[in-house]
């Protein structure tokens, strides 16, 4: 086939199909006019390394892809020197992903200073582990008193340290899982108005407690504890670095579990949110809900209170 009928099939530019041509990527034959002759196999090349300059795979970083079809690989990433290039490929990205969140976290702190210097408003609290002395006290709406008693649903949820939990086949014995509505960010303002929703501030401090209180937790007969929000995974896992967790967090962006058991949401900034509630599940299921939850930075006090008394009632 010719030139265009390559390009076409590949769905590139002709001149794209040169450019691979001149750096040797692919050979085509000769006609017996002098014509360059394209293969089936010429343009599966040309289509495979489209394909992984789309995933951000510089034109010359493909030969050991094409080299492995050549090999007699059945696909181009058949052989360790593709899986090699995959990791490099993968090394870079996380390298300009710590660059440009380093300078972002620069041009935002400069932001927020440019943005307060000559205004008369004070700027919204950075220190996200202290807890303002007015915030409202929520009321309990009876939106969780159907959950005691409940057994938890087969329920895969993604954790920050890369496993998969599945809700109903939690380790023997007490699980701990503190829903939260969201955590905040250093370089990042609040949600406006979100000191004057009952119950929304506090989840950093209410992280803290229980990163504090761990041990104490697990030596209280508690097997694990989890966090969990409407949050992804990789913004949980800023979360779990920055306050140095030695727990995971559950991310539950679909809100599954809220739809399995009923849980209490609301709504801010236009999208919803979990309200903030512990459950303590024992064997699968619920045996006590704390709801509502304040104040959330003496939160994991409060576990631990009613887990002394329950011990002291078992005698």
């Amino acid at each position: 086939m010719r030139i265009g009928q390559v390009a076409q099939l590949a769905k590139v530019s002709p001149k794209a199909v040169r450019r691979y041509e001149a750096m040797g990527l692919i050979t085509p034959g000769r006609s017996g006019n002098g014509y360059r002759e394209y293969s089936e196999r010429d343009a599966r090349l040309v289509r495979e390394i489209k394909e992984l300059s789309r995933l951000g795979i510089p034109v010359d970083e493909t030969r050991p892809f094409l080299e492995c079809l050549a090999s007699g690989g059945e696909l181009v990433d058949d052989c360790p020197a593709s899986l090699a290039e995959y990791q490099r490929a993968i090394d870079e990205i996380d390298s300009r992903i710590t660059a440009l969140t380093e300078r972002r976290g620069a041009l935002a702190a400069r932001l927020r200073d440019a943005a307060y210097r000559h205004s008369r408003v004070t700027p919204p609290v950075t220190d996200l582990r202290t807890l303002p002395a007015d915030l409202p006290v929520p009321e309990d709406d009876g939106a969780a008193a159907h959950l005691p008693g409940t057994k938890l649903p087969a329920l895969v949820l993604d954790c920050t340290d890369g496993t998969k939990v599945d809700l109903a086949a939690l380790p023997a014995g007490r699980t701990i899982i503190y829903l939260y509505p969201l955590t905040g960010r250093p370089d990042t303002d609040i949600p406006l108005g979100w000191n004057e929703i009952p119950g929304a501030r506090g989840c950093t401090p209410e992280a803290c407690g229980f990163r504090d209180h761990h041990s104490e937790l697990l030596a209280a007969s508690v097997a694990q504890v989890l966090g969990l929000s409407s949050q992804d995974t990789e913004y949980q896992r800023e979360v779990v670095d920055r306050l140095n967790l030695p727990f995971g967090l559950l991310s539950d962006t679909s809100f599954r579990l809220a739809a399995e058991l009923s849980l209490p949401t609301f709504e801010s900034g236009g999208r919803d949110l979990y309200k903030r509630l512990t459950l303590v599940i024992r064997d699968g299921v619920i045996e006590h809900v704390f709801y509502p939850v304040f104040p959330p930075d003496r939160h994991a006090d409060q576990v631990l209170e009613w887990l002394a008394g329950v011990a002291s009632a078992r005698g």
